[in-house]
């Protein structure tokens, strides 16, 4: 067995292998009638890029093309149809690049 350790990368060298593409498809889509009804807005709170900004008339606006693809979206949302989310198309999205 060898005692082989390998380096920590350097943040800068981890995010320079890290490319983001916006698709012109959106992968995750807002029901703004079903968010009206919503008292918890738990999406504003929980989007770690601040993608979901509530209206003055109750509704939310959203805007897919900086999405970290993280899903914290979708998975804290208690309106049932109101976040529909996918994986975006293949080469749109965070695209992890190698050497």
């Amino acid at each position: 067995m060898t005692d082989r350790r390998y380096q920590e990368a350097a943040f800068e060298d981890v995010m320079s292998t890290v490319e983001f593409r916006v698709s012109p498809r959106p992968h995750i889509t807002v029901d703004t009638d079903v968010c009206r009804s919503c008292t918890t807005k738990a999406c504003v709170h929980a989007c770690p890029a601040d993608l979901f900004v509530p209206t003055s008339e109750g509704g939310i606006l959203f805007n897919y093309e900086q999405c970290f693809e993280c899903g914290t979206c979708y998975q804290v949302c208690d309106g049932e149809g109101a976040i529909s989310w996918s994986y975006p198309d293949g080469g749109a999205g965070v695209v992890f690049k190698r050497g």
